[in-house]
């Protein structure tokens, strides 16, 4: 079981971070895995996985780059730097192409562990990578960058009123399989067994990433850590906007039944416009509507507001679900 030993100092300067080449770098093992974890991703994968297959049919030496890169157990430190905040695509892949290449070599080494493949014996492999990571980004995250980072930025919002409601150890547990809190200012990061980091006085990182089965963790030694986990599921893929019963949708209209639907679970506003794609005045008037009858409340947590359904707000989601009766959809 590989943890870092974390102090509380560290623990109480921990933050989030929203990486542009983190979230390539997850497309990439998407596109790597071709294994989606929901209708939105198997949909995305059949937009760009053929044109990813080809790009790497056209050049053997990346594609078995990749191969090795993204190993069984670990990820070859070179491709994931350390994301630092601000940071765009263009400065993160700059320091994936400037890592050395015996660095390279010798991380390739870790994530096969077992002997480099000759065909990877070579100097141009951090290029190559780098230039691989600017193909997806072009190709596949950078037309949806704006999406994603709306929902990226409201999976911390999420879990920034998360901490307040019950502090980080809350959160941490909820970041990632393999991820919990243990206790002693223990901070389990993974299944393996590894020997345990002492990163008290580091700065730690915590950067979500849309695909839901892909994060790892970085660090650069004694100066910053970080753990990459996918977002809230709920985020990702779509927020369920097709589970809106047709009689809910037809008595509230359907983006309105959409929003007390998600309501399930509280959100904010910035959430509610990610995940439904409507836009802020709309998410607005629709909450206002469903406050004024009585079937959402809201409250504050931290800077942010969060709203969720009502008592009355159950009873009428549950009440138009298959099974539990319906709510009539004639006029």
């Amino acid at each position: 079981m590989g943890w870092w030993q974390v102090n509380a100092d560290t623990l109480a300067r921990s933050r989030f971070v929203l990486s542009p080449l983190a979230e390539t770098f997850a497309c990439l093992k998407l596109l790597h895995a071709a294994v989606a974890a929901h209708p939105g991703e198997r949909a995305w994968l059949d937009v760009h996985l053929p044109g990813y297959r080809r790009r790497l049919a056209g050049d053997p030496v990346t594609a078995l780059l990749v191969r090795s890169g993204i190993g069984r157990r670990w990820v070859a430190d070179f491709l994931t730097p350390t994301p630092r905040e601000g940071e765009t695509f263009e400065e993160g892949v700059a320091r994936v192409r400037a890592a050395p290449s015996a660095q390279a070599r010798a991380d390739l080494t870790v994530s096969l562990a077992g002997p480099l493949p000759a065909a990877l014996d070579r100097d141009d492999l951090p290029e190559r990578a780098a230039a691989l990571l600017e193909h997806v980004w072009t190709e596949a995250v950078r037309p949806t960058w704006e999406r994603r980072r709306r929902v990226l930025e409201a999976d911390v919002v999420a879990r920034t009123a998360q901490v307040s409601r019950g502090g980080w150890a809350a959160v941490l547990d909820a970041l990632r399989p393999g991820t919990r809190w243990l206790g002693g200012n223990r901070l389990q990061i993974n299944l393996l067994a590894n020997p345990p980091r002492e990163i008290s006085g580091a700065e730690l990182v915590l950067v979500p990433v849309t695909p839901q089965r892909h994060g790892w963790v970085s660090w650069e030694e004694a100066e910053r850590y970080a753990v990459v986990y996918p977002c809230a599921g709920v985020l990702a893929d779509g927020g369920g906007r097709d589970a809106v019963p047709a009689g809910l949708g037809a008595l509230l209209g359907p983006a309105r039944a959409a929003v007390l639907v998600l309501l399930g679970a509280p959100m904010s506003t910035s959430q509610l416009v990610a995940v439904t794609g409507q836009g802020l005045g709309s998410v607005g008037r629709h909450l206002r509507v469903l406050r004024d009858a009585g079937l959402v409340e809201r409250r504050r947590a931290g800077r942010s507001v969060l709203y969720s359904r009502t008592a009355a707000g159950e009873v009428l989601v549950e009440a138009s679900r298959p099974g539990h009766g319906r709510v009539s959809d004639r006029n």
